[in-house]
């Protein structure tokens, strides 16, 4: 299953790197931020929970980006 997200991200660089932390995340197939409209799209693993997966993706990217934000 693949879900678009919105997300606040400031700038390009922190988009790539959230990028990176969300697809290296457990339960994510797949990740991808645009930075220019500002969202981030999530191919989930199968069998994985979008909400609890979403969770972790939050977590990562907040490691990345502490101040981001997904809507989920």
């Amino acid at each position: 299953m693949k879900k678009t997200y919105p997300i606040e991200v400031d700038c390009a660089a922190c988009a790539l790197k959230m990028e990176r932390a969300a697809g290296e995340t457990e339960g994510v197939a797949a990740a991808g931020v645009n930075f220019m409209a500002q969202k981030m799209t999530v191919e989930f693993a199968e069998g994985s929970e979008p909400g609890e997966t979403m969770k972790r993706v939050l977590k990562a990217c907040r490691k990345v980006e502490p101040d981001c934000s997904i809507d989920f």
